[in-house]
């Protein structure tokens, strides 16, 4: 089973960079997101393949037309976070208010409900697993963020899988999609999605996908930019990640679904036995009431401002 995903973002959503950290800051750089999803999209419809496409809530604002576009060309649209936060860096209502500004604004676009996330760098660490029971709280029944094994954002190395599993809370479960890995030389490797697939040569890509039974892939329409700029005030390691591989990638994605079967989340959801597949146990016992606590505390102090609003109008104090 190869899953095909993308994460819809623009080129300046960089993690963990003081220049592009919000809204204000992405201001100042040039929009590139349209041709770069015209030639992915270009090679999907030649090859009349099917995928996932994890998109920004932020895209509502600027690039609606996008959502709009992969929506009605029948592509499955889930949710990669509304502005592109590193998720271990929020609280609980942070991470619940961006999650739900997310959902809202792309089901207003495509009508349909949003069934899937993947948090922004896979920045799901097990220090914030509480993530998991909102996710749960908030609809979503598939979760695509786990990186099980270490990496510059976190990763969650002591998951225990990186195959399809279930995820059991406090509050139900999930299913979980993690990231496929590979070992060299005792080393847990990544292969099938951004700076990792642009490093790496096809044919090492293309040997480890054939030996997997469980792949998924995650790239960007940035992956596909040759022309991307490069921020000039990023470290020489990061300008090297940014800018690696980038001029061969698109004729690596073509080879890749022009030489194996891939399959969009919804299928692959479909094809599981959830019957059969590990359990995961994430409880978070002594997290628990504290999230709830907060939960009610935010929906209370909504209605109380609501309320205080409303006595305002009527009096007019």
């Amino acid at each position: 089973m190869k899953i095909l995903t993308f994460d819809v973002e623009e080129w300046f959503h960089v993690l963990d960079h003081e220049s592009t950290k919000g809204e204000k800051q992405w201001q100042n750089f040039d929009y590139r997101l349209d041709a770069n999803i015209d030639s992915v999209l270009e090679i999907l419809d030649r090859y009349n393949q099917k995928a996932t496409f994890f998109c920004l809530g932020w895209l509502s604002k600027n690039h609606a037309h996008i959502v709009k576009r992969l929506d009605a060309m029948g592509y499955e649209i889930a949710t990669h976070s509304n502005l592109h936060q590193l998720v271990y860096e929020q609280n609980i209502n942070d991470f619940k208010n961006d999650l739900e500004t997310s959902i809202k604004s792309l089901e207003d676009i495509t009508g349909k409900k949003i069934r899937a996330y993947r948090a922004p760098g896979f920045s799901i660490k097990e220090e914030n697993r509480w993530v998991f029971e909102i996710l749960i709280s908030q609809g979503i029944e598939i979760d695509c963020s786990i990186f099980p094994a270490k990496r510059a954002h976190g990763g969650f190395a002591t998951f225990g899988s990186d195959q399809p599993v279930l995820i059991n809370t406090n509050i139900g479960t999930i299913k979980e999609f993690p990231m496929s890995l590979d070992e060299v030389l005792r080393t847990k490797i990544i292969y099938a999605g951004g700076g990792y697939f642009r490093f790496f040569p096809y044919s090492v890509i293309h040997h480890f996908m054939g030996k997997s039974n469980y792949s998924m892939s995650y790239f960007h329409p940035h992956d596909f930019d040759a022309g991307r700029p490069i921020l000039g005030d990023l470290s020489p390691l990061k300008k090297f990640k940014a800018s690696v591989g980038l001029k061969g990638a698109l004729c690596k994605l073509e080879n890749l679904i022009r030489d194996f079967d891939f399959i969009d989340l919804d299928e692959a959801v479909k094809k599981v036995n959830w019957d059969s597949v590990s359990m995961i146990d994430l409880p978070e016992r002594r997290k628990k009431q504290r999230i709830e606590n907060q939960l009610i505390f935010q929906n209370n102090y909504k209605q109380t401002v609501k309320q205080i609003n409303k006595g305002s109008t009527i009096y007019g104090s």
